[in-house]
Formats: structure tokens, sequence, C-alpha cells
């Protein structure tokens, strides 16, 4: 059984008209669960529980535990999601909806992390947000389609968190004999722990996560996606929480679909047809979606000084 399902991949004639360029969307957001998570997480639990794994737990209050959780039902293995007292309520709430146990515990992710990692038992598996080569294997199938379509990009746009997503494209592209492809990889201000790897030539912690695209908000990239940034023609692009939202109302006017600002982020520099992009005209953006952000808390965030 495979968990998540083959998007739409259509090309975007907003987004095309305005840069004079061939844009296509990978529809990600529109899986199950809300985003692309479930294509790594998905083959991790169908492992795990192959292995023998009887319970999985995570440590996440958004699109990761959310896959877990939904995977997890839909194998009839219970999950235990571990979420930072940040976690809004619409995501804990989504989460039980998924018949998950959900614990809030800790101030940050760093430390609802170490509190499932203490829960873990012998016959449970621990279901990592980004850093798992199973997690990179099952998010390589979104190329796969691509590949599968006929479709050949000459670039790449996604955005980048942990960098499990940006390691399962980049695994994609090899593996369909397309390590040619270039990848744009963008991040927003205050979260960019991928951009000051490269900048440091190693995986570097931030400080803080200041950014209110909180999906992005991994202090250190893993090092999986470092790596292929030295064997892959990886750019790293920083866009503002402000661009990153306003690409969030205009994909919702355009395609009427809500994505998170962490999704945001890749659309920006498609709306804004950044100077990045001059040099290609068949381009594709990895939609990566979100299912805890509502349109009241983007509008919100646009009205306030949070988003710089």
């Amino acid at each position: 059984m495979t968990l998540h399902i083959e998007t739409p991949l259509i090309e975007s004639r907003a987004m095309s008209v305005m840069t004079g360029r061939s844009v296509w969307i990978k529809l990600d957001a529109l899986q199950p669960p809300g985003s692309f998570k479930i294509r790594g997480i998905g083959h991790a639990c169908e492992t795990y529980l192959a292995r023998g794994a009887r319970r999985f737990v995570a440590s996440s209050g958004g699109n990761a535990g959310l896959a877990v959780a939904y995977a997890g039902r839909r194998l009839g293995v219970p999950v235990t999601v571990v979420v930072p007292e940040t976690t809004t309520e619409r995501a804990k709430k989504l989460l039980r909806l998924e018949t998950a146990e959900v614990i809030v515990h800790g101030a940050s992710w760093q430390e609802a992390n170490a509190f499932a990692q203490s829960l873990i038992g012998a016959s449970d598996a621990f279901l990592h947000p980004f850093d798992d080569p199973l997690l990179w294997q099952g998010h390589a199938t979104l190329i796969d389609e691509v590949f599968c379509s006929g479709l050949k990009p000459d670039a790449v746009v996604l955005s980048v968190g942990g960098g499990g997503l940006l390691s399962g494209v980049v695994e994609g592209l090899h593996r369909n004999g397309w390590s040619d492809i270039p990848v744009f990889a963008v991040e927003t201000t205050g979260a960019a722990s991928f951009h000051a790897a490269v900048r440091a030539g190693h995986t570097v912690e931030l400080e803080k996560i200041i950014s209110v695209a909180t999906s992005l908000g991994a202090k250190r990239v893993c090092e999986k996606a470092f790596q292929w940034s030295k064997n892959h023609p990886i750019h790293s692009v920083v866009v503002s929480d402000r661009s990153a939202l306003s690409a969030c109302e205009r994909f919702l006017a355009d395609h009427r679909i809500l994505v998170e600002p962490a999704c945001g982020a890749s659309l920006a520099i498609a709306y804004e047809n950044a100077s990045e992009l001059e040099n290609f005209s068949n381009i594709l953006v990895v939609v990566c979606g979100g299912a805890t952000t509502t349109i009241d808390q983007i509008r919100e965030w646009e009205s306030s000084s949070q988003a710089l």
C-alpha cells in the first residue's frame, strides 16, 4: 500500500504570463495530510512496520507529525506525537483528528524531540521530521512522477527547512538521470539554516528562529542536504517573510489552494520573477503545502510588524 497519492502537475498560467516563462507547479499541497511529508514518512512508516514496529513516535507540531498520524491511522498502528508548547490549537486538533495521542512538552521542538526520544521502547519506531534516508527515498517519488509525465524542467524551485525535501528531490533527479538540473533552495530570513551552512562551508546551528515560516524552522539543516550542495548545482535563495506571505495570498487567488508561509517562500521567487531565474525558461516549483495555517493567520502576520 502506498500512502501518498500522485499529485497534479500543471502549468500555472498566472505565473507563466507574469514571468514570461513556463512555470509548472507540482501540487503536493493536495496530499491527504496536506503536505509532501507523507511521501517520505509514509515510506518510512511502512518500512518500520515491516520490521516489527508496533507504535510510531514523532516530535512535530506541524506537517511531519500530521503525516505520521495519518500513516499510523491508515496502517492501524498507534501514534504518539510530542509537540512543543508553541504548537497551535489547530495543529493539535488536526493530530487528534487522525487519532494520534498528543503530548505537549517543552518550549521548543528540540525539547519536545528529546522527550519523544525518551519514550521510545523496544517495539516503537521514531519518525524524524527530515533526517532519515527512508524519508529522502520517499520524497524522491515526487521527481519520479514528473519524469514519468514527460516534462523535463530546466530548473527546480523548492523550500528548505530541515533539508528533507531538498535531499529527496535531488536524489530523485539523480535516479532519473537528471543530475544536470539545478535546484533553487529557498528559505525565509530568520530561518535560513541551509544558507548559513553554504556560507560557512559546514552545517551551523542558528541561535534562534525569527520567521513566521515556522515549518522552515530547523536551527540546523541536515548533513545530507549540505553534502548535496557540494555534489549538485544547488543555489541558495533567501526571501522575506512578507514576500512569502504575499505569495500565499496570490497563490490562493490564482489556484484556490491555501499553503503555509514555508511553501510561500518558494512561490515568492516565481511571483516576484527573481533575477536568479532569468536564464531559465521551463521551471518546476514544488508546492509543498502545509496544513496548520489559516488565511486569517496569514493576514494577521501580514498586518503585524512580525512579518519583516
